[in-house]
């Protein structure tokens, strides 16, 4: 199995904590999505003829595309890859962009997923992130995806923001709750360079949230979800049972993928392949027939700490049999002391030779991930 991630490299407005790859200039609308296409047509050997399971397009905000454009972006997969009958199809929108007549014409193209970046329910939090949308349109948009009959949606939201308390997100969670999602993601809010709020860190502008608060913040979350039937099954995902992002679990358990557009990044299985992220040079390369991508062919101990860093972040966990047999990496051997003072301390716990990360090793599983790490 393998997923396709198109890149739609375009917003209204610069969120102040994104620090991923996008313009709020439309101009070059056309000539992106013709590129796109053409990369496409370019990359179509890149997955080996494996069938495709998921489709995602993120970004950016490809909900400001046409129906039309969506739709042709999706007849184009399928003419050159190899798909799966009822494959799992997700587009990312903002509420802003969600109107009835729209969601109808995306399900007859075929996206059966929707992810919702709501984030707060709260509009002075929603102002200080610098989001487009409010209060009033996050709560229509939940209600016309429903309406217009997707069963299956994911809503974003963020915790940890400054000025957010436990009972703010509390309030959020269950607004979210009235309208069923099948899945939540919820990210900790981290404060990147080459941000709005980067800058404002800078200047003393903002503070991060302590430690103890975001720590908090997530035990109410994994509570409150886990207690009305939701899987924990991701450090930041929660999903109701048979309704876990397809596309994402490739990521965690290692699956290729193919990312088109500008910023978007690749893996086969032997090596990762990074786009150039700046419009105008990805559109003029791939006009040359050239993908303007950088080629990091993966070395055995890259492996071996990918698999490492993935598989502790979800509830399945680092299979140490595996890591063993096909890597020759044996975690009881080398790290038999840290393995102890991670039981001892509960923030894992070992079953059938299965590490796997509790809720308090899952608010540092990266970290917990990179002492694991082969040198």
């Amino acid at each position: 199995m393998a997923g396709i991630y198109i890149h739609i490299p375009f917003c209204k407005q610069a969120c102040h904590y994104c620090d991923f790859h996008f313009s709020t200039n439309m101009r070059q609308k056309s000539e992106m999505l013709a590129a796109i296409q053409q990369e496409l047509i370019l990359q179509k050997d890149y997955l080996n003829q494996v069938e495709i399971n998921s489709i995602y397009l993120g970004g950016g905000t490809p909900s400001l595309l046409e129906v039309e454009e969506i739709a042709a972006l999706l007849i184009d997969i399928r003419q050159i890859f190899r798909c799966k009958e009822g494959l799992e199809i997700t587009l990312e929108a903002n509420p802003d962009d969600i109107d009835l007549k729209k969601l109808l014409a995306l399900l007859k193209i075929g996206i059966n997923r929707l992810s919702i970046g709501i984030q707060t329910f709260h509009n002075n939090l929603l102002q200080y992130l610098n989001r487009a949308h409010d209060t009033t349109k996050a709560t229509q948009s939940l209600e016309i995806a429903l309406q217009a009959g997707f069963n299956n949606f994911n809503l974003d939201l963020i915790y940890a923001i400054p000025g957010q308390t436990k009972e703010m997100l509390k309030r959020d969670l269950l607004t979210a709750l009235q309208f069923k999602p099948t899945h939540i993601s919820a990210y900790c809010l981290t404060i990147e360079q080459k941000t709005v709020f980067g800058r404002w860190l800078e200047t003393g502008k903002i503070e991060v949230v302590q430690d103890e608060i975001a720590a908090k913040h997530f035990h109410l979350l994994v509570d409150t979800l886990t207690d009305n039937g939701y899987n924990h099954y991701e450090v930041s995902n929660f999903g109701l049972p048979e309704y876990h992002a397809q596309h994402n679990t490739n990521y965690w358990k290692r699956g290729s993928y193919l990312g088109v557009g500008p910023g978007a990044h690749s893996y086969n299985g032997t090596s990762r392949q990074y786009n150039i992220a700046n419009n105008t040079r990805y559109i003029q390369s791939i006009q040359a027939g050239i993908i303007p991508s950088t080629i990091e062919i993966l070395q055995p101990q890259d492996h071996i700490n990918e698999y490492i860093m993935t598989s502790l972040r979800t509830q399945w966990g680092c299979d140490m049999a595996l890591l063993r047999n096909n890597y020759q990496y044996d975690l009881q051997a080398t790290h038999p002391s840290y393995l102890e003072l991670l039981i001892n301390r509960q923030l894992a716990y070992i079953q059938e030779n299965v590490l796997i990360l509790t809720v308090d090793g899952k608010l540092i599983a990266d970290k917990i991930a990179a002492d694991l790490f082969i040198a």
